[in-house]
């Protein structure tokens, strides 16, 4: 888990295929972009910490999938859709 010390985190899942775990926040920064499937531009609501010296990754965090922006390309955003389980949302 890599969220700094001073963020204050939402939840936490592991990312099925590779079993990494991750933690997410809100993302204050207003982001719009299809979902992985494409359709229509949604919000992507969250940030999730994916490495000590990396820059988060914009996402939509959802029960079972995480849609989540990896990278920028001529076209716009692209987005990856991650199938996640042990989702958990820390009490507030």
């Amino acid at each position: 888990m890599f969220a700094p010390i001073d963020v204050k985190t939402l939840g936490c899942f592991v990312e099925k295929s590779h079993g990494r775990t991750f933690e997410y926040a809100i993302n204050d920064e207003l982001i719009m972009s299809p979902l992985a499937h494409g359709g229509k531009n949604v919000h992507f609501p969250h940030r999730i910490f994916v490495g000590p010296n990396a820059d988060p990754r914009f996402a939509y965090v959802k029960g079972s999938v995480a849609h989540v922006i990896v990278d920028e390309n001529d076209f716009g955003w692209v987005v990856e859709k991650w199938d996640i389980k042990n989702h958990k949302n820390y009490a507030r």
